[in-house]
């Protein structure tokens, strides 16, 4: 693993990448918005970079992007891996660890995922607060990297606190509803079924995806602050379920994407 992280780094390096400040992971139909935000801009493919994935869903660009945001540097995920994939939870995060190694400080998460807070609407952001994880892999089960992080990891305080209290403070400034609570990964790909949907929310669950979680644990296994932000791109009411229509959540992601957007890189630029 260390091998394969210092190969990758060095290889982004090759490419012009320096001293990257922040890094950013854009989820499921996000990112188009926010890398016209990024300024002299160095585009890598995921092919490219040893060790790294492929994107294999048509939503995720499979790119890395570098450049600036007021005036610091970040590197961005333009689309990220899944375990319904096919890939164990050491390759989806192993762009974490690369990104750590390259200098980054912070790191800010996005998805898509279903609402399932009755009190909230689709179209709407969620800040996620703490999580459950459901998913059947762990990325630090195996030999542990003790020049990586411990062996036992504390998550009583997964998402940065700071960062979270910067974004309530810019929702609020900029008038921008932000929801706060709790994110439940889950395996996919296929969607949850009505009594799944039950089960969820009466774990204490208000949104459900299929991704962020793993990333997060190995964030806070190599001690890099995170945050990150749910588009919520569909409403999961078991007692009036229809139909997910893939084409509509896409462009759900894409309008929040613009608030998204905004929270981000003012935060970036608070930084």
């Amino acid at each position: 693993m260390t091998e394969k992280i210092i190969e990758a780094a060095n290889y982004i390096k090759s490419r012009g990448v320096s001293t990257p400040q922040v890094g950013i992971i854009l989820g499921t139909g996000l990112g188009n918005h926010f890398a016209e935000k990024i300024e002299n801009a160095i585009e890598i493919e995921y092919k490219s970079i040893p060790h790294f994935p492929l994107s294999t869903v048509e939503f995720h660009k499979g790119k890395l992007i570098s450049g600036s945001i007021g005036g610091k540097q970040v590197l961005a995920m333009h689309g990220r891996f899944h375990y319904y994939e096919g890939y164990s939870a050491e390759q989806i995060t192993l762009p974490v660890r690369v990104m750590k190694a390259l200098g980054v400080e912070c790191l800010l998460i996005s998805n898509a995922a279903g609402n399932m807070n009755m009190n909230w609407h689709k179209g709407e952001l969620m800040l996620i607060d703490d999580h459950i994880n459901l998913q059947p892999d762990n990325p630090l089960r195996g030999p542990n990297i003790d020049s990586q992080g411990p062996r036992f990891p504390d998550m009583s305080q997964p998402y940065d606190k700071n960062l979270n209290n910067r974004l309530k403070s810019i929702a609020k400034a900029k008038n921008i509803k932000l929801n706060e609570g709790v994110y439940v990964c889950v395996m996919g790909p296929n969607l949850e079924t009505r009594a799944e949907y039950r089960f969820l929310r009466q774990i204490g669950a208000d949104a459900v995806g299929m991704s962020t979680v793993p990333e997060v644990i190995v964030a806070n296994h190599i001690s890099l602050p995170c945050c990150a932000i749910s588009v919520l791109t569909d409403d999961c009411d078991p007692d009036n379920l229809k139909p997910a229509n893939i084409e509509e959540i896409i462009a759900i992601a894409g309008k929040a994407e613009v608030a998204l957007t905004d929270l981000y890189v003012d935060l970036i630029r608070s930084l």
